[in-house]
């Protein structure tokens, strides 16, 4: 099996980077596999953003659906990959109304297989006001049960705040 790393925190936590620097810090070529779609203008800016701080020592997969797919293609070439962020891509599949506890299942069954290291960026959604509405609070609760179904299954967890990684597991 291979080294497994969960990193959350909230918005502008310093997740991405810490992920970067630990992905890296596993090899070097690295792969990193996006799950963010761009609809808009302002996601288009965030997305070329983050490629402008890669450098050339990583290659972009886009995955916004198919996680496990990318993650099962990707194994075989020895590469540690970044997977950012889950959030994003469990967003894609409630909205895409595909059976999210399913899709995590599966996911969650094959990080252990693999044998190329892996780190997953992930929000912590759930410390602040409950939402207003069915959606939203239906998203609270499939980022929750998915980060911590995640979280079991990895060898170390990490929580960013305010640019500052705390590990939370192993302790």
């Amino acid at each position: 099996m291979a080294k497994s790393i969960l990193i959350t925190g909230g918005a502008r936590s310093g997740k991405s980077q810490l992920a970067e620097r630990m992905t890296l810090g596993l090899g070097d070529p690295a792969i990193y596999i996006a799950t963010a779609e761009a609809f808009d203008a302002e996601m288009e800016d965030r997305i070329a953003r983050h490629r402008a701080r890669r450098g050339p020592e990583w290659t972009t997969v886009n995955a916004p659906l198919d996680l496990v797919g990318a993650l099962r293609d990707s194994d075989g070439q020895g590469k540690p990959r970044l997977v950012d962020c889950v959030t994003l891509w469990l967003s894609n599949l409630m909205l895409g109304d595909h059976d999210w506890e399913a899709t995590v299942a599966e996911l969650t069954d094959l990080v252990p297989r693999l044998s190329a290291p892996v780190v997953f960026v992930t929000n912590e959604v759930g410390s602040g006001i409950v939402p207003e509405n069915a959606l939203a609070r239906a998203f609270r609760d499939a980022a929750g049960l998915s980060n911590q179904r995640l979280a079991q299954i990895c060898d170390e967890v990490w929580f960013c705040v305010s640019g500052l990684p705390l590990k939370v597991k192993p302790q």
